[in-house]
């Protein structure tokens, strides 16, 4: 029987977890070894957030008074949690894409901005770029007119060098 001070600790690191994440992500982790926990924890944890199997009673006290308390509801049965810290994105990535490779658990919900997120919510988050991919795509539209205008006055001047010695060469001929 875990002590009144063990729980609080428990439910003090939630929270803590709660109030610096950008996302969070409920799974169904039913099926799962240890090893692989590991492995999805990892996978989150190298994009910077983290995956948590927790007591749903822990859970629920712990969101408590902040916007993630919308997640109370889906704390039934088997459930972990996946924090993104840094991106919104990122751990529903890792979380859909360890689903369909190992063919276990499911998405459940989740929230952002203190919004409930249905289970097709939280998977079409999975498929969204993430921030370096739009950072790119951003540069490159950016880059794009700057390259055109640089190509353009190239090609100009290709052709006129072009001109130039075909009549160099006409004249010596």
């Amino acid at each position: 029987m875990a002590t009144k001070a063990f729980k609080s600790e428990k439910i003090d690191a939630i929270k803590s977890k709660v109030e610096k994440a950008q996302v969070a992500i409920l799974t169904e982790y039913k099926g799962y070894s240890v090893e692989e926990i590991t492995k999805l924890r990892r996978a989150i944890q190298k994009d910077g957030g983290d995956y948590m199997v927790t007591k749903n009673t822990l859970a629920k006290l712990a969101v408590k008074g902040t916007e993630y308390e919308v997640l109370a509801d889906l704390l039934k049965g088997p459930v972990a949690i996946a924090f993104g810290f840094e991106d919104q994105v990122s751990p529903a990535k890792a979380v859909a894409k360890f689903i369909k490779e190992s063919k276990k658990g499911a998405i459940l919900g989740g929230a952002l901005d203190g919004k409930l997120l249905s289970a097709k919510e939280a998977e079409d988050l999975s498929k969204l770029p993430s921030k370096e991919e739009l950072y790119a795509k951003i540069l490159g539209s950016i880059n794009s007119p700057a390259s055109g205008i640089a190509n353009s006055i190239n090609a100009v001047m290709a052709q006129l060098t072009r001109a130039m010695a075909a009549v160099r060469d006409q004249k010596t001929a």
